[in-house]
Order: C-alpha cells, then sequence, then structure tokens
C-alpha cells in the first residue's frame, strides 16, 4: 500500500479539525502519546491497523524534519 499523499489531513468535519492519518480517522496525536509513554511503534500499529507502518515512519520522519528545521543555533 502506498504512502498517501498528503501524510496528515484535518478538516472540520472529521473530529473537530483534529489533524489525522490521511485515509483514517486515526488522530496523529494519538501516536505522539503512545511514544512519549514508551509504548514501541508496534503496540501503536497493533492498535490502529489502518495506520500502516510507512504511513507512521512518515510521518515521524515529518515531525523530525520539522524540528530541525527550527532549531536555533546555541
Amino acid at each position: 500500500m502506498p504512502t498517501p499523499n498528503p501524510l496528515i489531513t484535518a478538516s472540520p468535519e472529521r473530529l473537530s479539525g483534529t489533524p489525522v492519518f490521511a485515509g483514517t480517522r486515526v488522530p496523529v496525536q494519538t501516536l505522539i502519546d503512545y511514544l512519549e509513554a514508551g509504548d514501541p511503534l508496534d503496540s501503536f500499529l497493533e492498535d490502529f491497523p489502518s495506520v500502516t507502518r510507512e504511513h507512521a515512519v512518515a510521518v515521524l520522519e515529518l515531525a523530525k524534519s520539522a524540528l530541525l528545521a527550527n532549531a536555533v543555533a546555541a
């Protein structure tokens, strides 16, 4: 299954505009919550089978790129 483009969508008609994995109703925040709690990516994927590993990793890469792009030199 190809990774969707865009990776993340938001619509006022879906979960009140919460950003979700494109093509699903799974909030991106849920993945972040799992990882913050120390749960492995596999646990998230087991609980949300509508999200593929490739899609989740692509979203994490997007977040990493955004964070690094906004890094301030010390």
